[in-house]
């Protein structure tokens, strides 16, 4: 039986899916990057971070991360009551993976399932407990990614600890 155009290009499509797939597992691999230690990040969501962040040293402070990724949240205040909404700024994929991972972790007994479940106990709704919580994992990617950076930095030349430029052998 001959496959419809349709499914021809849907398997086509999913041939095309599982090489990016490969392609992204291999690059976060030889990244080195320890994100993917991280409760609720997987190989995929560890590339996109990797990706669309860039060198972690562009940003001054785990605030300005915070505001790039979209989880600074935005004060937005009526009289006595003060509360904080989602800031649309910042890059939405960024958020997404950080979404993802918050998700990750209340779902499991982590240290972000019970900062969540304080949040709540404090009276914050579903909504602002999680935008904490995203805000806060946005701080423990940035220290991550700064702790990698300084380990590459401390291998010395091609990622290898005690590597030299120079080859003793020839001389």
């Amino acid at each position: 039986m001959r496959d419809t155009p349709l499914v021809g290009d849907i398997r086509q499509l999913d041939r095309r899916i599982d090489k990016a797939t490969s392609d992204i597992e291999a690059a976060v691999a030889e990244s080195g990057t320890s994100l993917t230690e991280l409760c609720g990040i997987a190989t995929l969501n560890a590339g996109k971070i990797l990706a669309r962040l860039g060198s972690i040293h562009r940003f001054r402070s785990a605030a300005a991360s915070a505001s790039y990724t979209g989880t600074a949240p935005i004060e937005v205040s009526s009289g006595d009551i003060v509360r904080h909404r989602l800031s649309r700024a910042g890059d939405r994929q960024l958020n997404c993976a950080l979404h993802t991972m918050a998700i990750n972790q209340i779902s499991r007994d982590t240290p972000g399932r019970a900062y969540y479940q304080r949040k709540r106990a404090a009276g914050k709704s579903h909504k602002e407990a999680l935008r904490c919580l995203k805000r806060r994992l946005s701080d423990v990617v940035y220290r991550q990614l700064l702790h990698d950076s300084a380990t590459e930095l401390a291998a010395g030349p091609g990622g290898h600890s005690g590597a030299a430029l120079s080859s003793c052998a020839t001389g």
